[in-house]
C-alpha cells in the first residue's frame, strides 16, 4: 500500500476514511464473472473494457485510464479523499471506504459490491498470490487469493492482532504470517506466526514500526524509527540506522534484488522533514547504506524497476535511478517541473507508480500524467486531466 508519513499517519487515515463515500454496482455477465449493469459514462455511452487500466484519485472521484494511451475511460464520482492500491490480479484495484476495503473492477470501470468491512482500512500487501489487508481499527488481518475475485467475493482466512493499531502483514509461501505489533498509542515490532497461527518468533525492538517490503528469496523488511527488522530463514535481525533517530517508514522491494530501498528521516522534531537521502538495506549482509540524491522526495516517490533498480521521484522533477549494488545514482530521467511537498500529506503531490518497464508519474500542478519508459527515459504518453490527480495505481500481478 501506499504508506503515510510519521507525524500525521494515524490522523490522516482517520480523515480519509471519514470523508470517503461508497458507490455500489453488481450483476453477472455472460461469462459468469461478477459485472455491473451497463454503466453509463458522462457522455452517456456504455463503458467498454479497458486493457491494463490505471486508476488515479482526485478530490471527489476516480479516473480510470487506458494503460497505453492514458486517455480517461471513465470518471467515477466518489466524495472525499480516496486511496487506491493494486489488489494482485489483472483487473481489480482496492479502494478505502468508510465501511472498509472495497474492490473496484478497473477493466469494467465500476465499483463492485465486494467489501471487506472494518474501520480504518490500512495497508494492502500483495505477495505469493495472496492479498493481505490490515484493518487498523480492529487489528484484523484478512487474506485471500486475488484471482478468486473473478468469481465474486473470495474465501478468506483471518487473524486478529492483540490490539488495534496502524499495522501491516504479509503471508509467505509457506503459510507463515509476519504481522506488526502495537496499540493505537505505540507500535513496537513484529511477530511471526506459523500456518496454524501459533507464534514462531517476535521482536519488539522496532519503535514506530511501519511499512514492509519483500526482497529476493522472500526476505521481509519492516521499518522502524531507528532502522529496520529483517525476517530471514526463520529469524529476525535488527539493522540499526547510522543515526540515533533514523526513521524508515516506506520501503520498496524487488524479487530481483536482495537490497530493499527505503526512505530515511533523521529529524525527530521536524514538522515536515524533506529528506535528501534514501536508505539501501542489504538483506544478505544485514547492513544499511545511505545514498544522497541531492533533492527531496516524499512517501509516494519510491519504486523499483524491472531489473531491481531503485527509482526515486525527486522534487527536482526527475526520476533518480539507483544501482542498489553500487549504492549510487546512475542516471536521472526528467519528467516534471520542480515542486515542493505540501505540509498536509493528503494534499496532491507528484506520485510514482511502476508497472513492468513503465513508470507513471502524476503532476498535479499541470493536471498531467506521464508514462515513461524506464530503460530509455522516453515519454511514451501524456494526458491532461480535468482535475489535478493525487494517488495513482493500477492492475498489477
Amino acid at each position: 500500500m501506499t504508506t503515510t508519513p510519521r507525524p500525521r499517519a494515524a490522523a490522516g487515515i482517520t480523515l480519509l476514511i471519514a470523508t470517503s463515500l461508497v458507490l455500489t454496482a453488481c450483476g453477472t455477465d455472460t461469462a459468469g464473472r461478477p459485472a455491473a449493469k451497463q454503466d453509463q459514462n458522462k457522455s452517456g455511452t456504455s463503458a467498454q473494457p479497458v486493457a491494463d487500466p490505471l486508476v488515479t484519485t482526485y478530490e471527489g472521484g476516480l479516473y480510470v485510464l487506458d494503460g497505453q494511451s492514458l486517455k480517461v475511460a471513465k470518471d467515477i464520482p466518489l466524495a472525499g479523499f480516496n486511496r487506491v492500491n493494486p489488489v494482485g490480479d489483472d483487473r481489480h484495484v482496492m479502494l478505502s471506504t468508510p465501511e472498509g476495503f472495497r474492490v473496484m473492477d478497473a477493466v469494467d470501470q465500476r465499483l463492485t459490491d465486494i467489501e471487506f468491512k472494518g474501520p480504518k482500512p490500512g495497508h494492502v500487501v500483495r505477495h505469493a498470490d495472496k492479498t493481505v489487508l490490515f484493518t487498523d481499527g480492529t487489528g484484523q488481518v484478512t487474506i485471500f487469493d486475488p484471482h478468486d475475485l473473478a468469481k465474486g467475493k473470495p474465501a478468506t482466512t483471518t487473524y486478529t492482532s492483540a490490539a488495534p493499531h496502524h499495522g501491516v502483514a504479509i503471508e509467505l509461501k509457506n503459510g507463515r504470517l509476519v504481522s506488526t505489533l502495537g496499540t493505537e498509542e505505540k507500535r513496537t515490532g513484529i511477530v511471526v506466526l506459523d500456518k496454524d497461527r501459533k507464534e514462531v518468533t517476535r521482536n519488539e525492538e522496532c519503535a514506530g514500526v511501519h511499512g514492509e517490503a519483500t526482497a529476493k528469496d522472500e526476505v521481509v523488511v519492516v521499518g522502524c524509527e531507528d532502522g529496520v527488522l529483517i525476517y530471514k530463514n526463520g529469524a529476525i535481525t535488527k539493522v540499526r540506522s547510522p543515526t540515533a533517530y533514523g526513521r524508515i517508514g516506506n520501503q520498496a522491494g524487488s524479487d530481483q534484488s536482495p537490497i530493499v530501498l527505503g526512505d530515511f528521516k533523521q529529524d525527530k522534531d521536524a514538522e515536515l522533514e524533506r529528506p535528501q537521502q534514501v536508505s539501501l538495506i542489504n538483506t544478505t549482509t544485514a547492513k544499511m547504506k545511505l545514498v544522497d540524491i541531492n533533492t527531496s522526495y516524499t512517501f509516494r516517490s519510491l519504486a523499483r524497476g524491472p531489473h531491481g533498480e531503485g527509482l526515486v521521484l525527486g522534487t527536482d522533477g526527475k526520476i533518480h535511478v539507483i544501482d542498489p549494488e553500487a549504492g549510487k545514482v546512475t542516471r536521472t530521467i526528467p519528467v516534471t517541473g520542480a515542486w515542493q511537498e505540501p505540509l498536509e500529506w493528503q494534499q496532491p503531490r507528484p506520485a510514482l507508480f511502476v508497472r513492468e518497464h513503465t513508470a507513471y508519474v502524476t503532476d498535479p500542478a499541470t493536471k498531467k500524467i506521464h508514462a515513461i519508459d524506464i530503460e530509455t527515459g522516453k515519454e511514451l504518453a501524456s494526458v491532461t486531466l480535468p482535475t489535478a490527480p493525487n494517488e495513482i495505481s493500477g492492475v498489477k500481478h
